[in-house]
Formats: structure tokens, C-alpha cells, sequence
């Protein structure tokens, strides 16, 4: 489940008036049929800048003419992005269930296979993932050992493609960057990992060697500004530069003041790509504003995010952003956002607190999460009675949540669904399940977001009944 903070921004149209050259901007169709629609239309745009909204018709299906076509990536929304390579001449049919986004997309007509491939390769990335987590205790020549053999067996599969279906040089630029970027960032994250063993003691020494990888990351590479694999790497990069520049003074945490204090200086100097240094700006500090707790440190790093971006839309967003997380700071009312029974009836959030309260969030796209986050309220339940537990399903599927929650033997009582999801996940300002709020009898907040597995979690519960 993916949550959009970016409801607030206006987007704009870009074209191809920079490329006039008709080889380079022919046209190109984008069309499909979206199964179990979650909005009467979908949209299409380039570098996430919209290009146009376009409506579903009576079957769920679309059509849009890309009438000037900048070969690179275009991306496709409905509820989810996608990205999509498109070209000059290319007439790219889709098929995507969104009960099940990224395993049940396909694409068929001219241009279907590249996008097939980079389907493909993306799976394969997450598939990965797992094991790969098993990867980060290796000695550092150990775990570059692990990362060739990956690379060896993407860039197989890409070789082979190639030979079925000979790419541009454009398509390729993106494929080799799916493989290296999603390469990159794990290098990154074993630093991270290893950064996070300082406060054990238990670093390993890494070697100037392994960081060589760094000097073939391009830090202001315009096509590739809003491609996942790309931006998120550059997001681990500028969070292990952080941290050295601040090592030894805090430990290791991404959402501390001084982290992100550090990480805008960083992304202001390094990155020569200003939409790109703009994006990533506006990420970091939207991810530190969710967690902020701190009014005066959240000025400061409002008043640096508007003198290091010159972006007027951007600028209003992260204002607007910065006035909601002000009102979720402990000591504050609790928003009033509407909920849905089990029962079917439309409640107040604020009318179901009567005593202190714990809020919990899930999704029926996270089955493991859904398990443990229960297992974990149950155990809770019973060292804490003086506390009620209340899960809200972050999904739109009444139905088939309600089967969940009845098949469980979950407190029906104290389960509900969001009336309007994407109001609620921004006045409470949820972006991930793993959030989780502490209120008082009274609805005012103790905690914003707590996360019930973390190790403090129990102590805030036993600080708030011994205060």
C-alpha cells in the first residue's frame, strides 16, 4: 500500500517543445484497461509532471495520443505509479488488476516488450530484497561478492532481451540504470547498516575500496530524476553522508533534526540537477515533518528548505504540510477525521476515544503486517488493559475487510475503515502502516507516531500511566 502526501501540489504540463526534431518527437499511444478501477480515470505524465487526466470508459478502458514523444520514461497513475519507457512510434496497451498492481501488469503492442522487461526486473528486485537482507552481517568483501553475482544475473537477462529485441540507446540508459541504482542502493544500506552497529559497538571496518561504486552515481542525471530505483539510491546516499557528518555527536536516526539538518547541506551542494536537488529537498522534508515533534527545530527547517528551493509550488506545499504536522504535535487536539464501523455506520474518531487510546494502522495489502500487528495489539491488550487498542484499515474494500476482520476473530468493536482515505492519511499524516498514535481519555495527543514494535513503545505506555 502506497500512500501520496503530493495531493496538494499543482502539477504542469510538459511537452516537447526542447526537442523540435520530429525523429526525436513523433508521436506514441498509451492505452489499457484497468480492472477493479479505483477512479473513473488515469494519468499519464512525464518526469511526474502531468501530462493530462484521462477517463475511463463504460468497459475501463482508456486511450491517449502522446502527440510529440520525448523518448524516456512517461508514468502511469491510478492509485499507484508506474513507470513506463515510451518512444516515438510506440502504441503500449496495459492491463493491470489494482487488487494486485505490480504482479498482475502487462503490456501488449508495439513498445509492450521494453516495459515487460522493466516489469520483469523490477520483480526480480523485489524478490531479492529478502534474501538480500540476510547479506548485511557479511564481511564487506563478502557482501560486494553477493552484489556482482546479482548484477552478473541482471545483466544476463538484460543481454538476452537485447538479443530478442534490439534497444535503442535510450531504452538501454534506463535499463542499465534499473540494475545499477537498485545495485547502488543496497551498497548504501549495508553502510547504513553498519552505521547503525556503532551504538553496539560492533562496526566493521569498511575499506576505501568499497565506496568506488559511488564515483559512477550521477547526481544530476535529468531522465532519470523521477525514476524509483535512481532517486531512492541518491535518498540511502545523502543519508549515510549525513550521518559521517555528524558521527560521533548523535546516533544514527534519519528523522533527528540534525540528520536532516545536514542532508539538505549535502543535497544543496552535490546535486547539479535542480528539479532533481528540488525533489529531493521536498523529500526530505516531508519525511521529517512526519515525525517531527519539535516547533522551533520544524521552523528551522522550513526557513532552509525556502532558501534552498526556488520552487513557488513546492514552497506552498511543504507550508500547507508543515501547518498539519504543527497540529499533531503531542499536547494537541486530536484532528477529526470520519470512520467506519464494522457494522457499516459513519463515526467520528474523536466519539469511540473514552479512554486512553492507542490507534494502530493496517492494510490488506500487507498480510505479514496484518499478523503481527494484531499479535502484537493482542499481547499489549493484556499487560495494558488501562488502554484500548483501536486498528483502522487503511484499504477502500469494506467488504472484503469485513470478511478479514470476521474470519480473524478480530474486537469488531474496535476495528474501522477510513470514510475518505486520502483526507485522513493527510490530517493524521500517515505515509507507511507501521505509524501508530497514543491519545488520552481527553482525544489530545501523547504521542504522533509511535511505532508498536520499536523498543520504547512499552515504556511510553508504562511513562503515561506512572506520570
Amino acid at each position: 500500500m502506497r500512500f501520496s502526501l503530493y495531493v496538494l501540489l499543482s502539477l504542469i504540463v510538459v511537452s516537447c517543445q526542447s526537442k523540435p526534431d520530429p525523429q526525436t518527437c513523433g508521436s506514441a499511444w498509451i492505452g489499457g484497461q484497468i480492472v477493479n478501477p479505483k477512479y473513473d480515470y488515469v494519468i499519464i505524465s512525464h518526469n511526474r509532471n502531468a501530462s493530462d487526466t484521462v477517463f475511463l470508459d463504460e468497459r475501463n478502458f482508456f486511450m491517449y495520443h502522446i502527440k510529440a514523444a520525448d523518448p524516456g520514461l512517461y508514468y502511469f497513475q491510478h492509485f499507484e505509479f508506474q513507470a513506463l519507457f515510451v518512444e516515438p512510434g510506440d502504441s503500449i496497451m496495459l492491463r493491470v488488476n489494482t487488487l494486485e498492481f505490480d504482479e498482475s501488469l502487462t503490456y501488449s503492442g508495439r513498445g509492450a516488450s521494453k516495459n515487460n522487461f522493466l516489469t520483469e526486473l523490477f520483480l526480480l528486485n523485489e524478490e531479492a530484497d529478502q534474501e538480500i537482507l540476510s547479506f548485511y552481517s557479511l564481511a564487506p568483501e563478502s557482501f560486494i561478492e553477493k552484489m556482482d553475482s546479482i548484477r552478473l544475473q541482471r545483466q544476463s537477462f538484460l543481454d538476452e532481451f537485447i538479443e530478442r529485441a534490439p534497444s535503442s540507446k535510450a531504452f538501454l540508459e534506463v535499463a542499465h540504470a534499473a540494475i545499477d541504482y537498485a545495485i547502488f542502493g543496497k551498497m548504501e544500506l549495508y553502510i547504513a547498516s553498519n552505521n547503525k552497529r556503532l551504538r553496539y559497538r560492533e562496526e566493521i571496518e569498511i575499506p576505501a575500496s568499497f565506496y568506488d561504486y559511488r564515483r559512477k552515481m550521477d547526481l544530476g542525471n535529468e531522465d532519470l530524476r523521477t525514476y524509483y530505483p535512481y532517486f531512492r539510491c541518491l535518498g540511502y546516499y545523502f543519508d549515510n553522508l549525513a550521518f559521517e557528518a555528524i558521527e560521533g555527536e548523535k546516533e544514527f536516526s534519519r528523522m533527528s533534526f540534525e540528520h536532516n539538518w545536514h542532508k539538505m547541506d549535502l543535497i544543496e551542494s552535490k546535486i547539479t540537477n535542480d528539479s532533481l536537488k528540488q525533489s529531493l529537498l521536498k523529500n526530505t522534508v516531508i519525511n521529517y515533518f512526519i515525525h517531527a515533534e519539535n516547533t522551533e527545530h520544524m521552523a528551522l527547517i522550513l526557513d532552509k528548505f525556502n532558501l534552498y528551493n526556488q520552487s513557488s509550488e513546492d514552497k506552498k506545499l511543504i507550508s500547507e504540510l508543515s501547518e498539519i504536522a504543527l497540529r499533531l504535535m503531542p499536547n494537541s487536539p486530536l484532528p477529526d477525521v470520519a470512520l467506519v464501523s464494522f457494522d457499516n455506520h459513519t463515526v467520528s474518531i474523536r466519539d469511540i476515544i473514552k479512554r486512553p487510546t492507542v490507534i494502530y494502522f493496517w492494510s490488506l495489502n500487507s498480510p505479514m503486517h496484518v499478523k503481527n500487528i494484531h499479535k502484537r495489539i493482542s499481547e499489549l491488550r493484556g499487560k495494558y488493559p488501562e488502554f484500548d487498542f483501536v486498528g483502522i484499515n487503511v484499504d477502500d474494500q469494506f467488504k472484503k475487510w469485513k470478511r478479514l476482520v470476521q474470519h480473524e476473530n478480530y474486537r469488531t468493536e474496535h476495528e474501522f475503515q477510513f470514510e475518505d482515505i486520502e483526507k485522513a492519511s493527510m490530517a493524521l499524516l500517515i505515509n507507511s502502516v507501521n505509524k501508530t498514535m497514543m491519545i488520552d481519555a481527553k482525544g489530545i495527543i501523547i504521542d504522533p507516531h509511535t511505532n508498536i514494535f520499536s523498543l520504547d513503545a512499552e515504556q511510553k505506555l508504562l511513562n503515561y500511566l506512572n506520570r
